[in-house]
């Protein structure tokens, strides 16, 4: 991370503070911390949570609150295998502290985040997931659990590419693009980050990525891609399927017993 100073001024980069406590606590808003479950599905689509409720037999065990609504979590089973599972809000932002508060809730300390994303490499992902290696943190939470710098570490990749393998998924693996602001994914950005070797964009992993580093969760993250970004054009028709695909939600369902 290049200079992080701007005539003296303290920068957002430099927002972690590992040296004092923090003033809030979750025991402020839930009371004391639950030991429930250990493994726990986070998924973006409406739709496979919709699936999950209606196949599976289901049981509510929490909820993250909010004045914008509540986000429940569920507990299920697969082949043996209790999980927990939440639909998580999109965003940096909003998916590491709701990872944070599911773990409060419920005890859950290792997370399967499965969801989809931006191709800005065709040739490299058409008809393969995507197992992220690092991610650029172009965006603000992470650097609230995480001390600066222009990538962060997937410490769980070798082991989402060995299940991959196992199973004989089709996958790629490299640097992904974690940014705040859709919109603003300009021509410029799109050719810098494709040049440090970034072969996707999505809007969660870095945060949740730190969120779990600082406080000693597992992650184990995977991506399908959809839309397709370059620089002089963009294709959306592929981002639906790969919302709502639901060959990997049981993906990280199998994904669950090898973790």
């Amino acid at each position: 991370m290049k200079g992080n100073t701007v005539k003296g001024k303290i920068m957002i980069i430099d927002s972690y503070d590992k040296d004092t406590e923090a003033i809030i606590s979750l025991k402020d808003f839930y009371g004391e911390k639950k030991t429930l479950i250990e493994k726990c599905l986070i998924t973006f689509s409406e739709s496979i949570l919709d699936y999950l409720l209606e196949q599976f037999a289901c049981q509510e065990i929490g909820k993250v609150n909010s004045c914008n609504g509540a986000m429940p979590i569920y507990k299920s089973e697969y082949k043996g295998q209790e999980f927990a599972f939440y639909l998580s809000r999109i965003g940096s932002a909003p998916a590491s502290s709701q990872c944070v508060e599911v773990n409060w809730l419920t005890g859950a300390n290792q997370f399967i985040m499965f969801g989809s994303c931006g191709s800005l490499d065709r040739e490299k992902t058409f008809g393969k997931y995507i197992i992220p290696t690092e991610a650029y943190r172009g965006e603000g939470a992470s650097y609230y659990h995480a001390a600066p710098s222009d990538y962060l570490t997937i410490p769980n990749h070798d082991k989402v590419e060995a299940f991959f393998k196992k199973v004989k998924a089709p996958y790629t693996k490299g640097k992904v693009w974690t940014t705040d602001v859709m919109l603003r994914e300009t021509r410029g950005l799109v050719a810098k980050r494709k040049a440090e070797g970034c072969i996707a964009v999505e809007m969660e992993l870095a945060g949740v990525q730190a969120a779990c580093d600082f406080y000693g969760f597992e992650l184990y993250p995977f991506l399908e891609p959809g839309d397709v970004l370059n620089e002089s054009s963009y294709e959306v028709e592929g981002l639906p399927r790969a919302n709502h695909d639901m060959q990997k939600l049981y993906l990280a369902l199998q994904l669950l017993s090898e973790i």
